[in-house]
């Protein structure tokens, strides 16, 4: 999609600070962070929404997980615990229309949710 800020960090055409990159996602730090540690890990496949995701998403869903799980890892904050939040639409608070899984650590999170 030409206009969305999320293919554009896929794209290289905006910096980011990323974490973690393959043939298939792509994480990077948020920049408004709502925790010490707030990462998003991103298809490379542009998804709008949980909605939009088809029966040929599911491995890549599963993979999604597979990667939050390594990150979580090799940063460090997997055994202290952090959240994972998939916002779906604009009442939810998706304000980037691709879908994208925020992770929050670094510290005891509250019934907060982002």
């Amino acid at each position: 999609m030409e206009d969305c800020v999320f293919c554009k960090i896929i794209n290289r055409e905006i910096p980011s600070q990323i974490v973690y990159e393959d043939d298939k996602v792509i994480a990077f730090n948020d920049v408004n962070p709502a925790a010490p540690i707030h990462i998003l890990v991103v298809p490379k496949k542009h998804i709008e929404t949980l909605l939009d995701v088809k029966n040929e998403d599911s491995e890549l869903i599963s993979y999604i997980y597979q990667v939050i799980n390594k990150i979580a890892k090799e940063k460090g904050f997997a055994e202290k615990g952090f959240r994972v939040i998939v916002n779906c639409g604009k009442d939810s608070g998706q304000e980037v229309m691709h879908i994208h899984f925020h992770v929050l650590g670094g510290k005891k999170l509250g019934d907060k949710i982002v």
